[in-house]
């Protein structure tokens, strides 16, 4: 006869986050950021050790707890699968010469004054039109972090203002998965959904357009006009640099418009990028493979050592070197690690019923608009912090919700953008969520790093939040409808 579970008390459930965020402090402290190459794996398993074992205490099998987290690991296989075709991408686009004549380029176009601010708008655009803030930092944001490096501004600065832009294009297309996932957990259509969200994030965007101005007209970045210049000189006789290689980013562009999905698009940009390099790059073939008198046999060592390892360029400058050395699919295990171990303590809780026993005090009575808004605010942030990934944090709060909403006679366009303005954009800002993991991993800058420069993702959640305290745009049932 199965034991009888009891539901774990507030204090008991909350338990297993105050002990992660414990030793997430500790390690910070620690190891500063060398957190995530491994302490922070260590204290997610310590954090769903101690569900695991609450869980026990409340009647829960190890069998059921186990499936829980397997399914909660199942769910995150696909942003693992694109975090390996990442890094097989970044490869081959280096060594094609790809991201070398981006810098190149770019270098010769933008000026360190509104480099942040350009860089920010780029990748709004890209991400509005592929819908995919995770494809737009792999590709245009690689290239824009190298150029900033080289300009000598930080790369935090860099990171913040490519995720900023990133994820306002991806909120903002309807080809986003978490941009057509809102408005179905609500119960809106997708674009009354879009247009409602105008309303915080077209304002949150001029806001940190601003900030990234001012920042880069205040910076004291002194343009060193001949290291650029010897840069330029260094990439233009180490690489075959043209135009002409902006085919194959505009490949992956084109499939993610024409909604092939980003698995197959990012695989078929890496192959595109491998052909590239055989083609116009016969010098780093050769130097990255060593071999000299079998271009065949040199190509297909290069292709396959490029994707799946290390590729170090050696172009005599170690500054340079470093910059465009990548770590292929390899690369990509530390990230994969902490993806792993943050679903694990996700699913822990959730199966364990930890996370619902939280979430379910913050909705025992709703006062106001206002304060609806805020409790699910709340909640998508907490679901990002704890479940570990965005999509946890947009489904749970929606379902949560949706008939506080009703009841409260607020249409459900409210709802979808909450989720949106919290939700989807948090998730970057901790490097234990999918997304932070990945975004870490991609631009190889940690999360401790760059958070405070996200600009658009910290504002957006107090801008929906200050829209329901002002009651502005907060759309409500007529009379006839609610009757």
């Amino acid at each position: 006869m199965d034991q009888i579970k009891k539901q774990p008390s507030f204090i008991m459930a909350f338990m297993p986050i105050i002990i992660l965020i414990a030793f997430l402090a500790t390690n910070v402290y620690v190891f500063g950021d060398d957190a995530t190459g491994g302490p922070n794996q260590v204290a997610l398993l310590f954090g769903a050790v101690v569900a695991v074992a609450i869980g026990f205490r409340y009647g829960y099998k190890w069998k059921e707890i186990q499936d829980g987290i397997i399914k909660s690991i199942k769910s995150s296989l696909g942003a693992i699968l694109i975090l390996l075709i990442i890094g097989a991408l970044s490869g081959t686009w280096m060594i094609s010469g790809v991201v070398p004549t981006m810098i190149y380029y770019g270098l010769q176009i933008l000026s360190p004054d509104y480099f942040l601010v350009a860089s920010c708008i780029i990748c709004a655009i890209v991400a509005l039109a592929t819908g995919s803030s995770w494809s737009t930092v792999a590709t245009v944001g690689v290239a824009l972090l190298g150029i900033g490096s080289v300009m000598g501004i930080s790369e935090g600065m860099v990171a913040g203002a490519i995720i900023s832009g990133a994820y306002f294009g991806d909120k903002m297309s309807p080809l986003s998965d978490t941009t057509n996932l809102a408005p179905a957990m609500a119960g809106t259509d997708l674009f009354t959904h879009i247009r409602y969200m105008m309303y915080t994030t077209i304002p949150t965007l001029i806001i940190t357009l601003l900030i990234f101005t001012f920042i880069g007209f205040s910076l004291d970045t002194k343009l060193d006009a001949v290291g650029i210049e010897n840069m330029l000189t260094v990439i233009d006789s180490s690489f075959y640099i043209s135009p002409i290689l902006f085919v194959v980013p505009l490949i992956v562009i084109g499939l993610i418009i024409l909604k092939v999905d980003a698995l197959p698009a990012l695989f078929i940009g890496t192959i595109a990028g491998g052909l590239a390099a055989i083609i116009t790059q016969p010098q780093i073939v050769n130097q990255l493979s060593g071999i000299k008198d079998d271009y065949f046999l040199s190509s297909y060592t290069t292709f396959f050592t490029s994707i799946a390892g290390d590729s170090n360029i050696q172009t005599g400058d170690p500054g340079i070197d470093e910059l465009l050395s990548t770590g292929g699919m390899s690369g990509m295990l530390n990230t994969i690690w902490l993806v792993l171990c943050s679903m694990s303590f996700g699913g822990a809780m959730e199966v364990t019923g930890m996370l619902k026993k939280i979430t379910s005090s913050f909705i025992k009575s709703v006062e106001s608009a206002a304060s609806l808004v805020i409790k699910t605010a709340s909640t998508c942030i907490f679901f990002n912090a704890t479940a570990s990934d965005q999509y946890l944090a947009i489904v749970v709060p929606g379902r949560m919700f949706a008939d506080s909403y009703k009841e409260c006679d607020l249409k459900p366009e409210n709802l979808s953008r909450t989720l949106e303005d919290s939700g989807t954009v948090t998730s970057v800002l901790f490097p234990w969520n999918t997304c932070g993991a990945y975004h870490a991993g991609v631009l190889g800058v940690a999360t401790g790093t760059y958070w405070m420069y996200c600009f658009f993702n910290l504002i957006s959640p107090f801008m929906t939040i200050l829209l329901a305290v002002l009651n502005f745009k907060i759309r409500r049932f007529s009379k006839t409808k609610q009757a």
